[in-house]
């Protein structure tokens, strides 16, 4: 029981922790409400849950081989980031919970977490701490943790964004939170290309 609860504790310390995934709930929680933010918190789960489980079937070994993947992955991850950062600085701030199409994407979510080397830094630190020996049994065991937590993490950035919603309720303050989230992101994607 205590492996379970140590992956729980790492699980909720590495989804909890604001990063690129969070703020993006954040924002579309705000922008969208909470129930078309469920795409984007979905998919970054699930696209998290993926990505962990290759890493600890073995997707480290193909890295150790071709260590340039790594660099690769770091430079479209900053690239995505800065998209993302783009366009929330150019939106427009209005709310419309009828336009809940333009909300993140359940495939959004997903590909910014393969994207997103916070999220392969936590996959490779996860797996080297409870699933060393690449035991299918334990790589499959904190996947089922980590898919609860991470929902539930993600989900809450979501669920505070839409609490935001009642205060930023003129089109001009969710410019200016757009605003503050797009240099955020900005921030952590000029902060991976010097780590």
């Amino acid at each position: 029981m205590s492996l379970i609860l140590s992956m729980a504790a790492f699980a909720l310390a590495a989804s909890i922790t604001p990063g690129p995934v969070n703020i993006v709930a954040l924002s579309s929680g705000a922008q969208y409400g909470f129930r078309a933010s469920q795409r984007h918190v979905a998919g970054a789960t699930l696209g998290f849950v993926l990505l962990l489980v290759l890493m600890g079937l073995g997707l480290h070994e193909v890295l150790q081989l071709w260590p340039f993947m790594t660099r690769v992955v770091q430079w479209a991850g900053v690239a995505f980031l800065l998209f993302m950062a783009w366009k929330l600085a150019s939106d427009d701030g209005q709310l419309n919970a009828s336009d809940s199409a333009r909300a993140p994407s359940m495939l959004y979510g997903a590909v910014m977490q393969w994207l997103n080397p916070k999220a392969w830094l936590a996959c490779v630190a996860g797996m080297g701490a409870f699933v060393a020996d690449g035991e299918a049994r334990l790589v499959w065991q904190f996947a089922a943790v980590y898919l609860v937590i991470c929902y539930l993490s993600v989900g809450c950035w979501a669920y505070a964004g839409t609490f935001l919603r009642g205060y930023l309720s003129h089109a001009a303050g969710m410019r200016w939170f757009n605003r503050l989230m797009a240099l955020l992101l900005a921030v952590s994607a000029l902060y991976l290309l010097f780590t």
